[in-house]
């Protein structure tokens, strides 16, 4: 039996549960995160931001901070590279415009939105820092801000960018008005569709802006040298995305800046774009210092890329036998200050699902006056379900119909062609809502007065993209293992699982690590749902390759061919001869030397995953609160590698989600100041505010990974905004038709029917 053709039954490592290795570093202090980087000679860095959301930078005077004592460099602007407007290839990311990133760092003409960086100082120490910044007088015109994709879409709304290229996140839009561009997409006869169609719904729907709200911020020490090589330590996601975008925007070679990843305090999509890196760069530069720079949680929150809030419209029409035949979809997503945002993702998402005949979804990448937005687990996909999938409901009750028939009914199933044009890759996605439709929490009895109860199904897909991954065999038999991805949840372990399972050892025997960007091979960033299954099968094939060397050694001691030796479990035969992998590794020096593999590739993307969710709620028609009472998840994740993480990731997601539903968004004033920037107004849930969550695990194997892999880290936040506004509707009879669905909007709906 060979490492690429196990069947589950026969798998050893892989869905074990062994302890994580790197917990007990990280609860006692011993891991090192971006805050524990000291330099002899560092600085530290401090920003400036603008008060206002728009407005023309008429000048900036920094002699009295230049003037501080203790005060070594001051920056603004001007002392950026003045670089064109250039779209560059950000692997299966898109496109990015490098100006655009490079104005997001430090404003040069205009402020966009409130907390946009303008200066920077770096000082002796960040007190003295902080101080100087508040020396620095700016002189600013006011321009009217744009805070929400419709005002920004009228037709008498100002032009945000002078030049503005359309966006182009995972793909691109198309040229439309000033200040949006556009993605159509079509199939089929809507007029036709609609017209035999027996029940129609049409309905809008809105949603904020929120954040990550990663417990860690944005942290970066640089340290440019005397030879213009730029060593970074940083917290991120991606250290080759950091390093290709500072070396773009700072107009340097690729070849003089070294990135090293540090250990990532959460993320989840908010921490693959550079912020302060090239602002740190600079004023080390001048100051001819290394500097850190670390950000305030003020700051993460006003100035880094939250979610985007969405204007959406749906029309979908039903025959009386549960058919849908018609929909038509108007999706506005917030770009932010600077164009791409996740359009795309958003219509794939919202039509991915189920299999309708006559389909038009139009979407709009609309520049409005805030910080440019960035993924968050599944960008762009909670505001499309939020909206969809209630409608989906509405028509399930309007024909009689139990919601998750209804769903069964109208399910995509492989080979189905999906809007963007491609076949939907093998997935049994009706055995999930089967499993939904016989599990306790769907038949048990709902008993209680203003209580209800949701679903919600989703459909989310991963990506593969270019990863690398090296195997070293040490003469003790262990094996060390490097990634080019930085671990967000464990994927040391889970990638050391399948190495381990390809190698036939036991996981104890790894060791890994996550190396800088000059000491492995290139990586898309821990994006995507992609680390566990596109980097697990580099790890697998780097394993075989290990293996196919170590088969030849042991032919070189029996002195038999390659050809004649098997390996199965961690032990190599021929005829009557054998040896384990310990023992030749042993022999490693006497038959060759060191075995080292490294490899790169670039597995299969829009590896399709299901989820769904069922929660029960009591809502208070007094207060307008909501209290969740029960809730179960089920994904489909292919095969669990490590089940205790791939249930982390689905609570985690889950709160989430239940979070951006219930309590998170931004609040901005008439003049477009973000009044809750911090985490007592900025309101995340606790563990007071959520139930147990239960994790439903179905597997029904990817034939693209060799056991079977999905990605597992971002689907379950799609389903909660919706099923719990499903779960309103049952419990009080109201259609919530914004989110955050909070006590006050919830009290309103229930006033208004009443």
């Amino acid at each position: 039996m060979t490492t690429m053709d196990k069947k589950a039954e026969d798998l050893r490592v892989v869905g074990t549960r062994p302890v994580r290795p790197d917990g007990a570093d990280k609860v006692t202090g011993r891991a090192r995160f971006g805050d524990d980087i000291h330099l002899n000679n560092m600085l530290h860095g401090k920003m400036l931001r603008s008060p206002h959301a728009h407005a023309v930078i008429k000048s900036i005077d920094t002699s009295k901070a230049e003037a501080m004592p203790g005060v070594r460099a001051v920056i603004c602007g001007k002392d950026f590279p003045v670089i064109e407007h250039k779209m560059v290839a950000q692997g299966e990311a898109g496109l990015a415009d490098m100006r655009d990133i490079s104005d997001n760092c430090m404003a040069k003409d205009k402020v966009l939105y409130d907390g946009h960086a303008v200066a920077a100082v770096a000082a002796d120490n960040p007190h003295v820092a902080e101080e100087a910044v508040k020396l620095i007088e700016v002189e600013y015109e006011l321009l009217p801000p744009l805070m929400n994709v419709r005002a920004s879409m009228a037709d008498d709304a100002p032009q945000v960018h002078e030049h503005s290229f359309p966006g182009a996140f995972i793909a691109p839009t198309e040229a439309h008005i000033a200040n949006a561009s556009r993605i159509h997409m079509a199939n089929g006869d809507i007029e036709k569709g609609f017209a035999e169609a027996d029940h129609i719904v049409e309905r809008e729907f809105n949603t904020e802006t929120y954040h990550q709200g990663y417990i860690e911020s944005h942290i970066t020490t640089v340290d440019w040298d005397s030879n213009d090589n730029l060593t970074l330590w940083t917290s991120t996601q991606g250290q080759f995305e950091i390093r290709d975008n500072l070396a773009d925007v700072l107009e340097i070679p690729i070849g003089n800046v070294k990135v090293i990843p540090m250990e990532v305090g959460g993320a989840f999509g908010g921490k693959d774009r550079i912020y302060l890196d090239p602002v740190a760069a600079l004023l080390s530069k001048k100051a001819a210092q290394p500097v850190k720079m670390a950000m305030r949680r003020d700051e993460v929150i006003r100035a880094t890329g939250p979610s985007p809030g969405a204007h959406i419209k749906v029309k979908m029409g039903v025959k009386a036998d549960g058919t849908i035949i018609a929909a038509d979809y108007h999706l506005a997503y917030e770009a932010g200050a600077y164009a791409g945002g996740p359009i795309f993702l958003g219509v794939v998402s919202s039509t991915s699902r189920y299999n309708i005949p006559n389909l038009q979804v139009n979407g709009f990448d609309v520049i409005v006056n805030k910080p440019k937005t960035r993924p968050y687990r599944a960008p762009g996909a909670p505001q499309a379900l939020f909206a969809v999938e209630q409608v989906i409901d509405e028509l399930a009750s309007l024909i009689d119909m139990d919601p998750v028939d209804f769903r069964i009914k109208n399910l995509t199933r492989s080979g189905d062609i999906l809007l963007p044009g491609f076949p939907l890759a093998p997935l049994d996605t009706e055995a999930l809502l089967q499993s939904v439709k016989a599990h306790p929490h769907y038949t048990a009895p709902l008993e209680g007065e203003n209580r209800g109860r949701g679903v919600s199904y989703t459909m989310w897909f991963n990506l593969g993209a270019i990863t690398s991954a090296r195997l070293s065999v040490n003469p003790d038999g262990t094996v060390h293992m490097s990634s080019s991805n930085p671990d967000m949840s464990g994927t040391r372990m889970t990638l050391a699982m399948q190495a381990a399972e390809a190698l036939g050892i036991d996981v104890a025997e790894f060791s890994a690590n996550v190396p800088d960007s000059d000491s492995i091979g290139f990586a898309m960033p821990t994006v995507g749902s992609r680390t566990t299954y596109s980097t697990g099968i580099v790890v697998i094939e780097a394993a075989a390759e290990v293996l196919a060397e170590m088969s030849k050694r042991a032919a070189m001691i029996w002195e038999v061919e390659p050809d004649s030796v098997s390996v199965a479990d961690g032990v190599f035969s021929s005829g009557d001869k054998s040896i384990t992998f310990k023992e030749l590794a042993h022999r490693m020096l006497d038959t060759g030397g060191p075995i080292t593999v490294h490899k790169t590739g670039s597995p299969q993307s829009f590896i399709p995953a299901v989820a769904a969710h069922i929660v029960d709620v009591e809502v208070d028609v007094e207060t307008g609160k909501v209290e969740i009472l029960r809730y179960t998840a089920f994904q489909d994740v292919g095969k669990a590698v490590h089940p205790d993480y791939v249930e982390g990731q689905i609570q985690g997601s889950v709160v989430q989600g239940i979070g951006m539903a219930l309590n998170e968004e931004y609040f901005y004033d008439d003049e477009g100041r973000l009044k809750n920037a911090s985490l007592l107004d900025y309101r995340m849930p606790t563990s007071l505010d959520v139930p147990m969550i239960e994790a439903v695990i179905l597997e029904s194997p990817n034939p693209a990974h060799p056991y079977g892999v999905r990605g597992c880290g971002e689907i379950s936040i799609i389903p909660p905004a919706s099923a719990l506004a499903n779960a309103i509707h049952d419990a009080v009879g109201v259609r919530m038709d914004s989110m955050p669905m909070s006590p006050h909007k919830v009290c309103a709906a229930i006033n208004n029917k009443s």
